[in-house]
């Protein structure tokens, strides 16, 4: 078995990986206060649940954009699994099947996005991945990455907005009836639900217009899922996009 690890701003997600499927997934949330014993314990809780001994496990691969967290969680994984991860950063990318114009200043994860869409798709390709950003990563199915857009996430831009609104509840991330809101919440949820619709779709639009050549689009993320009206606009919605990424990567790295 693989585990394949994404620490993210808002989450590090845990990929459990047989047969080149992902079988399992976890999610803890990140926290500058957790120390490398809590992610362990959490970790040992969730191994249990699901009968998982920590012999099974070959390899891990490592990605991360929180530079705080790292060594945090590579401490934890040579506690719990006896093992250091495998750390995906810009010294390996040129072993990958890519062209990245800027290594040094791409995040691990949109590589990771990159090389997923390459392997399963063998098109050109636009992947909109909804998590705490809202980015879309343009390939082209040679495995040149063109480049990224990034807008703040769904629920970044939410929490930035209604957390300066005094007492007014967590809104909640669905896509409201009207485009016109009839109350505060309707209001927030209209004016981002509605409107990154609307970005979505533009941006995709410019991209192809500007590439001229006909491009895929993905959704992955955790949110991938919330704009529902987005659904007939993608051609393949994988939630797990960014964890195979980094499960390919380890094809192309030694153990």
């Amino acid at each position: 078995m693989i585990l394949v690890i994404d620490i993210g701003n808002t989450n590090i997600v845990f990929g459990f990986f047989e047969a080149d499927e992902v079988k399992f997934e976890f999610r803890i949330e990140t926290s500058a206060q957790k120390k490398a014993s809590d992610y362990q314990k959490d970790l040992r809780v969730f191994l249990l649940e699901k009968q998982l001994k920590v012999s099974q496990f070959k390899k891990i691969i490592l990605s991360s954009v929180v530079p705080g967290q790292t060594q945090i969680v590579v401490e934890m994984c040579k506690h719990l699994f006896g093992m250091p991860p495998l750390r995906v950063n810009a010294e390996l990318f040129p072993r990958l099947p890519l062209k990245i114009n800027n290594p040094q200043q791409i995040g691990t994860d949109l590589v990771a996005n990159a090389l997923a869409a390459i392997e399963l798709m063998q098109v050109n390709t636009i992947v909109v991945d909804f998590g705490t950003a809202l980015t879309f990563t343009t390939v082209e199915a040679g495995g040149y990455i063109r480049g990224v857009s990034i807008a703040p996430g769904l629920k970044t831009a939410m929490k930035a907005l209604s957390g300066n609104t005094a007492q007014l509840p967590e809104i909640p991330l669905e896509l409201p009836a009207s485009a016109i809101g009839t109350d505060t919440i309707s209001a927030i949820q209209a004016g981002i639900m509605v409107g990154y619709t609307g970005m979505v779709k533009y941006m995709v639009s410019e991209i192809r217009r500007e590439l001229q050549d006909p491009y895929h689009v993905i959704a992955t993320g955790g949110l991938s899922s919330i704009l529902s009206n987005l659904h007939n606009d993608f051609d393949y919605i994988d939630k797990h996009l960014t964890l195979k990424g980094l499960y390919f990567m380890g094809k192309y790295f030694p153990s």
